[in-house]
């Protein structure tokens, strides 16, 4: 009996489902890396960039990094070039002063919404493609999916 499995085989390689979000996430990638590319944007500094949209306070940084799924060194470096850029800002947290709170900058959140349109328009091309009740349907099953406590692997 094959170790990895327990009856002996593995399930077939397309019907993997980290195989498969990748899939999925490379396709939709494929449609949004040219606009970020345009703004001189990496898809890992969007996503901290957007993170930092859906809140209207100042994150911590573990904060934004279990938000963003980025390692904290990464983020970090992240933050320098962001920083450097003048598309975030740094304050120190009033309760504590070891901890640092990240927002968007005037210039960031403006760079943001000069994004907005064309994002917005590839997501309608997706919706276009895929069907607008589909893509609810497919985010509302991978939030569930992302919401299971799967236990610790065996």
């Amino acid at each position: 009996m094959d170790a990895m499995s327990g009856s002996g085989t593995l399930r077939p390689f397309e019907q993997s489902l980290p195989m498969a979000l990748l899939r999925a996430r490379e396709a939709a990638m494929r449609r949004f890396r040219p606009l970020l590319a345009e703004h001189d944007l990496t898809e890992q500094q969007w996503r901290v960039l957007r993170a930092l949209t859906a809140t209207d306070r100042p994150v911590e940084p573990t904060i934004l990094a279990e938000r963003t799924f980025l390692l904290a060194p990464s983020l970090s470096r992240m933050l320098s070039n962001l920083e450097g850029r003048g598309l975030i800002r740094r304050s120190v947290a009033a309760h504590d002063q070891r901890r640092s709170l990240i927002e968007l900058s005037p210039t960031g959140r403006a760079l943001v919404q000069a994004v907005a349109p064309s994002s917005e328009a590839t997501y309608r091309h997706i919706e276009e493609r895929f069907g607008v009740d589909r893509l609810q349907h497919l985010l509302d099953e991978l939030h569930d999916l992302a919401a299971l406590d799967l236990g610790e692997p065996t």
